[in-house]
């Protein structure tokens, strides 16, 4: 214990004070430039008020103001509604918990679309695979054939078999679940794609152009795996190659989505 003037300072009151610091920072990061920064403002003002009058023995204004801070729990949890809504949900977005679930979703769904690339490409079957954020893509979704399914390789091959009704088109991938097939996208007009490449190409290019999305492309004449994203296209990977670009890709895509879904929450409960 360090004595200061008539006070024990001792290292537990150092840890409880750093503590109700760091939680008062970052609380106040939240609240900044929202609504709730007035609020608790005024607040703050009526907490001085009431003890300005306490000293100057105003009972009647003492009495108000007191049954006023009485109900202050409750008002904090009205005016600050949005600004908790927003702190829980931020806090459930980021555990480890929820990163491993997710983590392993991905991984799971990654190995599920290798094998039904890797076999379509032996037996040269067209393939055209766009993986999608969340927010992305839902014009094409709702003329596409709406699905709600688990990434599956047998139910990818399923698809692009050239006898069913939905192998021509693409199969959007979104939240690790297959959510349409059959969907038309846009042709790129990009001059510098080479002649060789045929309509899955330019369509995974046009796509990628405009959205932010990673494309896979097996090429029905000759079997052979291409990628597009950014707008550029790569051709000619191996297996190998395509997994490590997918966990890069959906990775980085992943934690956008993470830092979109906490601004999408700010803008609805703004």
């Amino acid at each position: 214990m360090i004595p200061i003037g008539f006070i024990e300072f001792g290292i537990r009151d150092l840890l409880e004070t750093l503590v109700i610091a760091f939680v008062l920072y970052y609380l106040y990061r939240w609240i900044k430039g929202t609504f709730a920064i007035q609020a608790a403002l005024g607040l703050l003002f009526v907490i001085l008020l009431n003890a300005a009058v306490g000293l100057l023995g105003f009972t009647t204004l003492n009495f108000l103001l007191r049954s006023v801070l009485d109900v202050g729990v409750l008002a904090v949890f009205i005016i600050f509604q949005p600004e908790i809504r927003k702190l829980l949900y931020n806090l459930g977005q980021n555990t480890s918990f929820s990163r491993f679930i997710a983590k392993s979703g991905s991984e799971k769904m990654i190995s599920e679309v290798i094998n039904a690339v890797r076999t379509m490409a032996q037996n040269k079957v067209g393939a055209l695979i766009v993986f999608a954020r969340s927010s992305t893509l839902q014009d094409l979704v709702d003329v596409g054939v709406k699905l709600d399914a688990r990434v599956n390789a047998e139910l990818l091959q399923t698809i692009f078999q050239k006898d069913t009704p939905l192998h021509d088109g693409a199969v959007v991938i979104r939240n690790n679940r297959i959510v349409a097939a059959s969907c038309y996208l846009p042709i790129s007009q990009n001059p510098n794609i080479s002649s060789v490449f045929g309509t899955r190409h330019r369509a995974a290019v046009g796509i990628s152009e405009t959205n932010n999305v990673f494309v896979i492309i097996v090429s029905e004449e000759t079997g052979r795996i291409s990628i597009a994203k950014d707008g550029a296209l790569s051709s000619g990977l191996s297996i190998q190659k395509l997994r490590s670009e997918m966990e890069k890709s959906l990775g980085e895509e992943k934690e956008k989505e993470v830092g979109f879904s906490a601004e999408k929450a700010d803008l609805e409960m703004n």
